[in-house]
């Protein structure tokens, strides 16, 4: 059987102007899981990225890696379905008729723009967003502007139908993407309800690995959110 590695991007800029730059420690981590994975004699076939500058960064910087050590490295991909679920987009578009209608939300928008602490700002704002995207993930949330829940898991059917339609016999496959197209496809192996799908999504760690194995037949999930390369406490981030 063949196998197939997603990667979650190294950190990126969270609740900043540019949330789709690495941050210093995320591009810290990309560049220990590619040294950790050219230690371990870790060899790919094929390599794939989404469309995102995250993307893009962390499959550069474990590239760079490789290339420095003088190992091979396949020629990567760009696929655009698997660029991450519009999430930020959906907490904008939704907030202010939340703001209006939703009791719980409407507080946590008070104390999320009165905090000046930036940790307790990123807590309170992801309690926010997970709020908000649960109830877009449920569909009591619509707009013509905005993918629904069902058309980002049909996306990412659609990206990893292609992979593994491409990949040669016994391929070791490499793609750099979100979480949330690491949940889908998560869910997809196991059959998973749209929540728990969502959950995987919330679940993965930056620069963590999660592993399928696959046929023409079968869609296998081997092992989830694996960091041993994050050895350092420190290291360990979700946004």
């Amino acid at each position: 059987m063949a196998s197939l590695t997603l990667v979650r991007h190294g950190q990126a800029s969270f609740l900043q102007a540019d949330y789709d730059k690495l941050s210093e420690l995320g591009e810290q981590q990309a560049r220990i899981l590619g040294q950790y994975w050219l230690r371990t004699g870790v060899v790919f076939d094929q390599v794939y990225h989404g469309p995102a500058c995250r993307h893009l960064r962390t499959s550069e910087l474990v590239a760079g890696v490789y290339r420095q050590a003088g190992a091979p490295w396949p020629e990567p991909v760009t696929l655009t379905e698997l660029d991450e679920y519009a999430g930020i987009a959906v907490v904008q578009t939704f907030l202010p008729q939340l703001r209006e209608t939703h009791e719980e939300i409407r507080l946590l928008d008070i104390e999320f723009r009165k905090e000046r602490d930036q940790e307790a700002s990123f807590r309170i704002f992801d309690r926010l967003f997970q709020l908000v995207v649960r109830m877009w993930v449920d569909e009591q949330l619509h707009s013509p502007e905005i993918e629904t829940w069902k058309a980002f898991c049909a996306r990412v059917d659609r990206a990893l139908a292609h992979i593994r339609g491409a990949a040669p016999r016994n391929a070791r496959i490499a793609v750099f993407t979100s979480g949330g197209v690491i949940g889908a496809a998560v869910g997809a192996a196991l059959d998973l309800a749209p929540q728990k799908t969502l959950e995987m999504s919330l679940a993965s760690r930056n620069a963590s690995y999660t592993q399928f194995r696959f046929s023409a037949e079968r869609f296998s999930l081997a092992s989830f959110n694996n960091h041993p390369h994050l050895n350092d406490a420190d290291l360990l981030t979700y946004r």
